[in-house]
């Protein structure tokens, strides 16, 4: 899991986040926390997820692949905001069970354990420990660069309002027009689900059923899987190459 974690500096920082971001991250300026939020395009499309942090000062827990190009939009829309991106030391190790002293719970579902960060923050064993895969697919958890597709997901067939990744209360933000409409004005017609599955296939496989498209296969372990699929296709049996899946409820 490779991260990029960046202090964030200047009187205008919650304030800066609170109108670009998907959840609100204002409680964050009375103490420790962490909250997990998107950054999209204005048509509503998922650019990008990250947590913003309080562990005794504010900071951005940024997917490493996509860290630099969330910075450069982030930095575009800053302006004249009293805002600055600086460097800080060490990472982030992941843990379950009891958490160490200055962890912080992961927001996204109590059974995705803890978050520490900082120099020196080394738990040993605790992380290597455990299935990470097979814990997003049992809890039904997106990934950035596997299951999120930038300029191609929807936060909410991703799961984002179950997994407290959305807040409908905050004021307005970067796509928040077609995320509330999908939210308040039409069904979700696709999403992400557990599937059960006979077999290994390649991550990003296309999903048949009844010969008809019907999503792709992601993350899979230990006979279990996350898809995105077509609701109205994802009954009875289904097929993706030549592997037999059915949802895993």
């Amino acid at each position: 899991m490779e991260r990029r974690i960046v202090g964030l500096e200047g009187a205008d920082v919650l304030p800066f986040l609170q109108g670009l971001v998907t959840n609100d991250v204002l409680p964050l300026g009375r103490g420790p926390g962490l909250v997990w939020a998107g950054l999209l395009t204005p048509q509503g499309k998922y650019l990008g997820d990250f947590f913003v942090g309080n562990d005794g000062g504010l900071f951005l827990d940024l997917p490493g692949a996509l860290a630099d190009g969330l910075l450069r939009r982030l930095t575009m829309y800053r302006l004249r905001a009293d805002v600055r991106f600086v460097p800080r030391e060490g990472g982030v190790v992941r843990g379950l069970g009891a958490a160490p002293a200055g962890a912080l719970a992961d927001p996204r579902d109590p059974g995705m354990g803890w978050r520490l960060y900082g120099p020196g923050q080394e738990v040993a064993g605790q992380e290597a420990a455990v299935d990470w895969d097979a814990l997003r697919v049992q809890l039904v958890v997106p990934e950035s660069g596997i299951e999120l597709v930038p300029e191609g997901s929807y936060p909410l067939e991703m799961g984002f309002e179950r997994l407290h990744g959305v807040d409908f209360r905050k004021g307005c933000y970067v796509g928040q027009e077609v995320t509330a409409r999908m939210k308040h004005k039409t069904e979700l017609r696709k999403g992400l689900v557990r599937v059960a599955l006979e077999g290994m296939v390649p991550v990003g496989t296309p999903v048949t059923a009844g010969g008809k498209e019907a999503g792709a296969v992601y993350t899979q372990s230990g006979g279990r899987g996350l898809a995105w699929l077509r609701f109205d296709r994802a009954e009875g049996e289904m097929e993706a190459a030549g592997v037999r899946l059915r949802l895993d409820p």
